[in-house]
C-alpha cells in the first residue's frame, strides 16, 4: 500500500490546490505541503528498498497476463528521489515567477502534480503494459503545460509535442510492447530480462528499434524535435519537464527495456548496444553542434538536454559497471545542473528581460550571483570538478575505455569541448562591460532595463539546486550507493 502514496500524494495535492484556488497563500502552502510529503513518504520507503525487498501492489485487473500493478525497486526510487525535490523547489520557483496570476499559477500546480503523480506511475510499473499507460498518462498530462500560455506559438509547439509523443508511442513503442508478449509470453519487467540470453532472428532486433525510436521523451535523433518546440512553455515548466519529468522518464523507460525487458546478455548477443552506441553518438554529435550556433537562451538549454540525454542511454548501452554507473548517476546530475540552468535563465528574464545571448552584456556587473548560479549548472554539463558533471563524465569515459569504444570517446570527447564552447560564450558575453552612450546603456548587445527585481522565491531554489550540483560532486557516495543498487 506503501507503493501508492508517491501516486496518491500528488493528486491529493492537486485536488487541495483547486479547492483553494480563492485562497492563494493557503494554496501555495498546500502546494509545497504535497511536494515535502512525497519526499518523506519516499525516504521512509528507501531502506527496505536497498535492503533487496521488492514489494508489489496490484492496482487493477487489466489483462490476465498483466493487471495494472506497481513495484519498488532501486531504479524506481533513483528517479523519483531526483524528481521530487526538484518538485518542490520548483513549485517554490513558480510562486516567484507568476506572482500576482493567481489563476494561472492555480492551473501551473494543478498539472505538474498530476505530471508527477504520472511519474511515480512510470517509475514503480511492474510490468510494460502498467509502463505504457502511465507513459501516455504523462503525454495527455504535460500537453496543456506546453501550451500554457495559449499563444499560437504555444499551440504551434503543443501540435508538434503532441504528435511526437502520441504518434511515436501508438505506432512504435505500443507494438513493441505487443511484440515483446509474442515473443516472450510476458509483459513482466524482470532484471536480466525476459529474452533470454541468446535471442535469435530479426524480430528481437526490430522489437529493440520499435522501444528506441518509439520512446520519444529520450529525444533520440530523429524523435527530438519536440523538445525545441516545447520551449515555448514558462520557464518553470521548461525546468520541469526538460529537467526532470519528461524527459528523466524517457530515459528511465529505456533503462527499463534495456536492464527489465532485453537484460544485458541478449542486448551483447543481438549486437543493440553497438547500434544504441551509434544512434546515441549521432545525438550527441548533432545536439552539440545546432546549440553552438543558436542564439536564444532556452533554445540552446533545450538542444543541450538533447544531447545529455543521450549520454544517459550511452552509458547503459556499454554493458559494463562503470557505463551503467554513468549513465544511470547522470539521470540525477543533469536534473539537477539543468534545472540550475533554466531557473537562472529564468531569473535573467524577470530581471532584466534578456532572453538572448546578445543582449547579456553588463548581467555580470547588475546581476553577479544570477550570472554565478548559471555557471555552476554549466561547469557540471560541461564536466568540471568539484560539480557532480564531472563525477559521472568520469564514470561515462572510464565505461567507454573498457569497453574499447574508442570512436564513442571521440565523440564525448568533442562533445564535451563544444559544450564547454557555448556555455563559455554565455559567461564570457555576460562578463564583458555594458555599451554606454552619454551614460545611458545603449547598443544591439545591451542588457535591457531590470522590469522588476527577482523575487527571492525564485532565487532561493536556484541558489539550492547550485549548492546541490557541487554538493552531489564533492560527496557523491550517498547517491551512488543508490545507483550501485539500481543498475546490474
Amino acid at each position: 500500500m506503501r507503493l501508492l502514496l508517491p501516486l496518491l500524494i500528488p493528486l491529493v495535492g492537486a485536488a487541495a490546490v483547486a479547492l483553494l484556488r480563492d485562497r492563494p497563500q493557503v494554496r501555495d502552502w498546500a502546494a509545497i505541503f504535497a511536494g515535502v510529503a512525497q519526499i518523506i513518504a519516499l525516504v521512509v520507503m528507501l531502506p527496505d528498498v536497498l535492503d533487496g525487498h521488492r514489494a508489489t501492489f496490484s492496482i487493477a485487473p487489466f489483462l490476465t497476463d498483466a493487471p495494472i500493478a506497481l513495484r519498488g525497486d532501486p531504479l524506481g526510487m533513483l528517479l523519483l528521489l531526483t524528481a521530487s525535490p526538484l518538485w518542490l523547489l520548483t513549485t517554490l520557483y513558480s510562486i516567484g515567477y507568476l506572482r500576482g496570476a493567481t489563476a494561472s499559477l492555480t492551473r501551473l500546480h494543478v498539472l505538474v502534480a498530476i505530471t508527477i503523480s504520472a511519474t511515480a506511475g512510470v517509475a514503480f510499473s511492474a510490468n510494460l503494459i502498467t509502463l505504457y499507460l502511465f507513459y501516455e498518462a504523462m503525454t495527455i498530462a504535460t500537453y496543456p503545460l506546453v501550451t500554457f500560455t495559449g499563444t499560437n506559438e504555444a499551440a504551434t509547439g503543443g501540435r508538434r509535442y503532441l504528435s511526437y509523443q502520441l504518434g511515436t508511442g501508438i505506432a512504435l513503442f505500443l507494438p513493441a510492447v505487443v511484440l515483446t508478449y509474442t515473443q516472450t509470453g510476458s509483459f513482466a519487467l524482470t532484471p536480466g530480462g525476459i529474452f533470454g540470453a541468446e535471442p535469435t532472428g530479426f524480430l528481437p532486433i526490430l522489437t529493440y528499434l520499435l522501444f528506441l525510436f518509439g520512446i520519444a521523451k529520450a529525444a533520440i535523433l530523429p524523435a527530438h524535435a519536440w523538445l525545441p518546440a516545447a520551449m515555448v512553455a514558462p520557464v518553470p515548466v521548461s525546468a520541469l519537464l526538460h529537467s526532470v519529468a519528461v524527459v528523466n522518464v524517457g530515459v528511465f523507460t529505456l533503462f527499463r527495456v534495456l536492464l527489465d525487458v532485453f537484460g544485458q546478455d541478449a542486448i551483447a548477443s543481438l549486437g543493440l548496444g553497438r547500434l544504441t552506441l551509434i544512434a546515441t553518438s549521432v545525438t550527441i554529435l548533432v545536439a552539440s553542434l545546432v546549440a553552438l550556433r543558436l542564439g536564444n537562451l532556452k533554445e540552446i538549454l533545450a538542444y543541450s538536454t538533447i544531447g545529455q540525454l543521450s549520454y544517459m542511454v550511452l552509458g547503459m548501452a556499454l554493458l559494463n559497471e562503470a557505463g551503467a554507473t554513468g549513465g544511470a548517476l547522470h539521470l540525477v546530475g543533469h536534473s539537477v545542473s539543468k534545472i540550475t540552468l533554466f531557473f537562472a535563465v529564468g531569473a535573467i528574464a524577470v530581471g532584466t528581460g534578456a532572453t538572448r545571448l546578445n543582449e547579456l552584456r553588463g548581467l555580470g556587473q547588475r546581476m553577479p550571483l544570477l550570472l554565478g548560479v548559471f555557471a555552476v549548472g554549466a561547469a557540471s554539463i560541461v564536466g568540471l570538478p568539484p560539480t557532480v558533471g564531472f563525477v559521472t563524465k568520469y564514470f561515462l569515459f572510464i565505461g567507454v575505455a573498457q569497453a574499447r569504444q574508442w570512436l564513442v570517446l571521440m565523440v564525448l570527447a568533442a562533445s564535451t569541448v563544444l559544450s564547454a564552447t557555448y556555455y563559455l560564450r554565455v559567461v564570457r558575453t555576460s562578463l564583458s562591460p555594458m555599451p554606454h552612450v552619454d551614460g545611458t546603456p545603449s547598443g544591439p548587445t545591451s542588457l535591457p532595463l531590470s522590469a522588476r527585481p527577482v523575487p527571492r522565491e525564485m532565487l532561493i531554489p536556484m541558489v539550492v539546486t547550485a549548492c546541490l550540483t557541487v554538493l552531489l560532486g564533492v560527496v557523491p557516495g550517498p547517491i551512488l550507493t543508490l545507483v550501485r543498487a539500481a543498475v546490474p
